[in-house]
């Protein structure tokens, strides 16, 4: 023990004193963040309205762990398995945190041998990439799923899906959605519903529902009340790649490539995938003449028309499932919101059919800014060969589903409630019991400690004698809308005096009426955005 000692000391001496070291930064680490309660009390108000709505549609809920084996996650995101958080060997184990709740979930079904659900899923993931907070991308962060498994008729589930994505983007009153659109030179874009002539950047008769865009990279930019979603088929994609020439080995490489479209041009796209994926120049053109092509329900049927994509029996399929889920989408109201784009391409190994993705643009502070991107707010597609990977005899669970990416969502309403300088509520305190004099201690607890047993969200000063100004003004400040005070007098006359603390109308309540008329005032649903 003496020698180890020793030798201790003596590497300690040769490591210095402890001056001049570098200090202990205190902070989150890289891609994460704290959430004070303002925060928080936001992020509740939208997970409450996610909630509701995956629960109108008849959805149960579900958990799985943070981490998985490591093999259950490895193969099935493509080129984004380079940011899986790959954990320390614990005992025998390779585990990994997950990167999403899709593959978990197919793991779920195949596990305990289920064929047919509809479940949602809230919870944290997690992925090692470069974080830009200001966008709502982080390291670790929320993801809100819906998934509906099981063998059903086609495109009614997909149908629903995107239903429900729409209803979400569009309770959440986060204001208009920037539609990115490549047109044609001389295209003009639509005026949206409910909006003037000066809030859009393009004008004219033309809907991009029954358009096809094709060619030029100018891009136009207009406004829709409610928003719009990209829509395509991973089979079309697969059909268009083949009769393009890609190589089969080459097939989700060149798709990543194109799903970069929306953040870069055509021709750096297409210098990717010659430079730096080896494609022949002449297959790149034939891919380009088909991704650059936007539009609706039109551009299924010219496509199905389309002389070498009709012989693709992949893409025949593909766009004749996309014909009926445009039918079933107008059925739900929603067709005008849904635009068909070849390069959404959604760069995860697993999707076998429909995908889709919807992109909202941040509302400028001042007229004449550029709006700003922040990314995809929500996204999903078919996959009916992923549980198939996890069941021993290979037997597939057909799947479809959505996520809503909250983090980015939960940027736009903080930055908008910051600029209105909007107070938010963090805290759903019914009312405050005070006491207009002194030695009133016991009366407070008592009365508190009856409204609390009859549900009643209450708080009170943790103060023997707090003056009244000061427990008015807690109230002020914290949003409080009622005050029961309780007096000398009061306690003779068996009532309690109930204050407003917004007009200061005063009135006398008999104590055993006192939990109905605070139920009565605070009915109402708290808004804090």
């Amino acid at each position: 023990i003496e020698e180890e000692v020793a030798k201790l000391l003596k590497l300690k001496a040769q490591l210095g004193p402890d001056e001049g070291k570098q200090k202990f930064v205190l902070k989150t680490p890289k891609g994460t963040r704290d959430y004070s309660p303002r925060q928080m009390a936001v992020r509740e108000k939208v997970f409450d309205v996610i909630i509701s709505c995956f629960k109108r549609h008849g959805a149960e809920v579900i958990d799985t762990p943070v981490f998985e084996l490591k093999e259950t996650l490895t193969g099935k995101y493509g080129e984004d398995s380079k940011l899986i958080y790959d954990l320390k060997d614990q005992g025998g184990e390779l585990l990994s945190l997950r990167y999403d709740l899709t593959v978990p979930f197919a793991r779920y079904l195949a596990m305990n041998k289920l064929t047919n659900i509809k479940r949602y899923h809230i919870a944290k993931v997690y992925r090692r990439d470069n974080p830009a907070m200001t966008r709502g991308r982080y390291r670790e962060f929320y993801q809100c799923d819906f998934d509906i498994a099981g063998q059903f008729d086609p495109m009614i589930p997909d149908a629903e899906c995107l239903k429900i994505m729409c209803e979400i983007l569009s309770s959440l009153q986060i204001g208009d959605f920037l539609v990115k659109v490549r047109a044609e030179q001389g295209w003009e874009g639509k005026v949206g519903p409910g909006l003037s002539q000066e809030k859009v950047l393009c004008r004219g008769n033309s809907s991009p529902s029954d358009q096809v865009y094709q060619g030029s990279r100018k891009e136009i930019l207009f406004s829709l009340g409610l928003g719009s979603l990209q829509v395509n088929d991973r089979r079309i994609l697969d059909g268009m790649f083949a009769i393009c020439g890609v190589p089969d080995s080459k097939f989700r490489t060149i798709c990543s490539s194109v799903d970069k479209l929306d953040k870069a041009s055509w021709e750096e796209v297409k210098n990717e995938m010659v430079g730096e994926k080896g494609l022949a120049p002449e297959v790149a053109n034939r891919i380009g003449d088909y991704v650059q092509q936007h539009g609706g329900v039109s551009l299924v049927e010219q496509l199905l028309q389309d002389p070498k994509l009709s012989q693709n029996k992949q893409a025949l399929e593909g766009l004749g499932d996309l014909k009926l889920l445009f039918e079933y989408l107008m059925l739900f109201g929603i067709a005008d919101k849904i635009s068909f784009d070849l390069s959404l391409a959604r760069g995860l190994d697993y999707y076998t059919g429909v995908i889709y993705e919807a992109v909202l643009l941040q509302t400028p502070a001042q007229a004449g800014e550029e709006p700003l991107g922040v990314g995809s707010v929500a996204a999903g597609g078919r996959y009916d060969g992923l549980v198939g990977m996890f069941d021993p005899k290979g037997r597939k669970v057909p799947c479809v589903g959505l996520s809503i990416g909250v983090e980015r969502i939960f940027s736009i309403v903080e930055q908008r409630l910051e600029a209105l300088e909007e107070k938010v509520r963090t805290t759903e305190t019914q009312v405050l019991v005070a006491s207009a004099q002194k030695k009133l201690l016991e009366e407070r607890l008592k009365l508190i400690s009856e409204l609390w047993d009859a549900g009643i969200k209450a708080e009170l000063l943790y103060k023997k004698n707090p003056k009244l100004l000061n427990q008015l003004q807690y109230c002020e400040e914290s949003g409080i809308p009622l005050v029961a005070i309780i007096g000398e007098q009061e306690l003779k006359d068996g009532v309690i005096k109930l204050r407003s603390v917004a007009s200061r109308e005063e009135v006398d309540i008999r104590r055993e009426d006192l939990v109905e008329e605070i139920k009565r005032r605070t009915s109402q649903p708290l808004c804090i955005c």
